[in-house]
C-alpha cells in the first residue's frame, strides 16, 4: 500500500511560515503597545504609582468686635477611599467592620465624593483616633484606605448663634453647577447657611495638591519628589460686630420661653450687637455626618429649631413702626419737638370706625417725644393722615 505524505522540504517551509505569522502578530501587538498605546498605557502607569492628596486650608475664624472667637478650627481624621486601589473582596468587609457602616452605604459614599479613580473620596469625617491606628498598623487589610488629618467647624456653645454663623457642608453636584464655580470638588467642605455661605469665598482659602508614590500593594513610598507640592493658602478671619456678652444675655432671656427672637443694634449706626433664635440647634452636628436619625428628629421638631426666625420669621412690626412715622414727619417738616396734635382721648374717628388706643382713658395732649415715651396710638394716626401714603411709602 502506498502512503502519501508532504514532503520534508514543504513541511519546513509550511512551519517556517506559520512561526513567522506568529512572530509578525507578536511583533505587531508589541508595536501596538509601545507604539499606538503608549502614551495611554504610561499615564495608567504613571496614576497607578501617584496618589494625588488635596491639601484642605485651615478655615478662617470668626471673632467679635473684642477678638473673642465665636468660630474656631479643631483637628479630626478623615477616612477615605481610592477607587483604583480597592480590592472588592478585602476592602469593603473589612472598612465596613472598622467604621460601622454597612457597604452599601460605603458604596454609596465613594460613588458620591469619587473626583477620579487615583484621588481619595472622603468616606466618614470625625473618626477616632483608634480608627485611625488600626488603619496604620494593619494597612494589608485595607487597600485602598487612607486617611488625613484636617480641621473641622467648632461653634462656640451657649451663644444661640446658628442664625447668623450658620454651619458648613460637603459639596454638592448642585454647588459645583453653580455659575462661576472652578475650585470646588466633591467631598470638600463648605458654607451652607449664614455667614459661612455669604463669607465662604473669603473664610475657605485655596486648597493645595500634594503627591505621594505609592506601591503596587498601596503602600505609600513617600512624596514624588518631581511633583512639587502646591501649599494650601488659609481662608480670611472674619471680625462681627457681635457682642458675645450682649449675646449670651440675649440667649439667656430666651430661655425661659418657649420660641422666639432677639436682635440688638447700635441705634447710633445700626451695627448688630447680638442676634439670637430660639430654640436653635448645634451648629457642631454638621461638622461630621449627621445620623439620619438625628436628622429626622431636628426637621420634625414642632419648635421649628431650623428656622431662623430674625431672617425668615413673619411678625407684625407693632409699635416699632412709630419711630419711623415721627422721624419721617420730623424730617419732612410736618411736626416739630413742641407740636402736640388733638388730645387722645382713647378714641379716633376714622370714616364710620372708631380706632381705640392701648390707654382707653387717652393720654391727652402729648409732644412728639412724649407720644412715643406713651406709645400713643392716637397721636401716630393723626400724624400718618398728615403724612400720606405716598411719603410714608418712601421711608418704610
Amino acid at each position: 500500500m502506498q502512503r502519501y505524505g508532504i514532503p520534508l522540504e514543504r513541511r519546513e517551509k509550511i512551519s517556517l511560515t506559520v512561526v513567522f505569522i506568529l512572530f509578525l502578530v507578536v511583533a505587531g501587538g508589541l508595536a501596538r503597545l509601545q507604539i499606538v498605546k503608549h502614551p495611554e498605557l504610561a499615564r495608567q502607569s504613571e496614576n497607578n504609582r501617584i496618589r494625588v492628596v488635596p491639601i484642605v486650608p485651615q478655615r478662617g475664624l470668626v471673632t467679635d468686635r473684642e477678638g473673642r472667637i465665636i468660630i474656631d478650627n479643631r483637628p479630626s481624621y478623615t477616612v477615605a477611599v481610592v477607587p483604583a486601589e480597592v480590592s472588592p473582596n478585602t476592602t469593603l468587609p473589612n472598612l465596613s467592620a472598622l467604621l460601622g457602616l454597612d457597604t452599601t452605604e460605603i458604596r454609596k459614599r465613594i460613588k458620591k465624593n469619587t473626583v477620579n479613580r487615583y484621588q481619595p473620596a472622603p468616606v466618614k469625617r470625625d473618626v477616632e483616633f483608634e480608627t485611625v491606628a488600626i488603619l496604620e498598623e494593619q494597612m494589608t487589610r485595607f487597600p485602598g484606605v487612607t486617611y488625613q488629618m484636617e480641621q473641622v467647624r467648632q461653634y462656640r456653645e451657649g451663644l444661640v448663634a446658628e442664625s447668623f454663623t450658620g454651619y458648613v457642608g460637603e459639596v454638592s453636584q448642585q454647588d459645583l453647577k453653580r455659575a462661576g464655580v472652578t475650585d470646588l470638588r466633591l467631598g470638600s467642605m463648605i458654607g451652607k447657611k449664614g455667614l459661612e455661605k455669604q463669607g465662604d469665598h473669603l473664610l475657605r482659602g485655596w486648597e493645595g495638591t500634594a503627591y505621594l508614590e505609592v506601591a503596587a500593594s498601596g503602600q505609600v513610598l513617600g512624596p514624588l519628589e518631581e511633583k512639587e507640592i502646591r501649599a494650601a493658602i488659609a481662608g480670611a478671619n472674619i471680625t462681627l460686630t457681635i457682642d458675645i456678652d450682649l449675646q449670651q444675655a440675649c440667649a439667656a432671656a430666651l430661655d425661659t420661653f418657649c420660641c422666639g427672637a432677639v436682635v440688638a443694634l447700635d441705634p447710633r449706626n445700626g451695627e448688630v450687637l447680638a442676634m439670637a433664635s430660639y430654640p436653635g440647634y448645634d451648629a457642631n452636628i454638621f461638622s461630621s455626618v449627621v445620623p439620619e436619625s438625628l436628622w429626622q428628629a431636628i426637621s420634625s421638631d414642632t419648635t421649628h429649631p431650623l428656622l431662623n426666625r430674625p431672617h425668615n420669621g413673619l411678625y407684625p412690626p407693632g409699635s416699632t413702626v412709630k419711630f419711623v412715622t415721627v422721624g419721617a414727619a420730623l424730617e419732612e417738616g410736618i411736626i416739630n419737638e413742641n407740636t402736640t396734635q388733638k388730645p387722645c382721648t382713647g378714641g379716633f374717628r376714622f370714616g364710620n370706625r372708631v380706632f381705640h388706643c392701648w390707654e382707653l382713658g387717652g393720654h391727652g395732649s402729648l409732644t412728639a417725644a412724649h407720644a412715643l415715651e406713651q406709645s400713643c396710638d392716637i397721636f401716630m394716626y393723626q400724624l400718618g393722615l398728615k403724612l400720606g401714603i405716598d411719603m410714608l411709602s418712601h421711608y418704610f
